[in-house]
């Protein structure tokens, strides 16, 4: 199901809840607490995301509550005032949406997310529209996965594929930790073998027993 990276695609949720930019406040609001989710997308024609709506966009309303919201003040805070005035998706989303493509690796989310500091995705196809929605514990879900199944892709996408004369070779996973083991023809293969077997999905660590074999005289 994974394979080696895993990708987006495996991992998010594929039912997800988004708006059309014409919503209105209280309809943004009354479907974030019936989905208990803290944004929403924003699209338009045929399923493009072009935004995002968030908890903190409407809470601006009542930041802002009492003064006036086309003002500004000695901050600086337009943006904020800017979200108070709005009653539409259109005015409250952030945009351009922070997306991340069904193809993308876990790992490309995970920075994504660190990078922009959001906790969740809009996952979108090559044209933009929405496929799906990932989020922080979506991530998490891949150190989940069953040992063997870990071991299975390393030995597949691996050690079979850099090492495919040299079938002593084992790997052990036990909790995540992988454990490679065995004589390799090339000291510099077995480097490669351990970065590799790091890119596979649930991999936790690595360690490499991996040693080289000695030359004929």
């Amino acid at each position: 199901m994974y394979g080696s990276a895993g990708a987006v695609r495996d991992v998010m949720t594929r039912t997800v809840v988004a708006l059309g930019q014409d919503a209105g406040f209280k309809e943004i609001a009354r479907t974030m607490k019936q989905w208990k989710v803290t944004a929403l997308p924003v699209l338009e024609g045929e399923g493009r995301v072009v935004g995002v709506v968030s908890e903190a966009d409407l809470l601006a309303k009542e930041e802002f509550r009492g003064s006036d919201p086309r003002g500004t003040d000695e901050l600086g805070q337009l943006a904020g005032r800017d979200k108070a005035g709005a009653v539409t998706a259109r005015e409250l989303m952030s945009a351009p949406a922070v997306c991340v493509h069904e193809d993308a690796t876990v790992a490309e989310a995970a920075r994504i997310m660190a990078r922009m500091r959001v906790k969740r995705l809009p996952v979108i196809d090559g044209e933009g529209r929405l496929r799906g929605i990932v989020s922080r514990c979506d991530l998490l879900d891949v150190f989940l996965r069953d040992d063997e199944d870990i071991a299975a892709d390393v030995r597949r996408d691996v050690l079979d594929l850099l090492f495919p004369e040299e079938p002593s070779l084992t790997v052990e996973v036990r909790d995540g930790l992988v454990t490679l083991r065995g004589r390799v023809p090339d000291p510099a293969l077995a480097t490669i073998a351990t970065r590799l077997a790091r890119t596979v999905a649930g991999v936790v660590d690595v360690r490499s027993d991996l040693a080289a074999t000695a030359p004929a005289p």
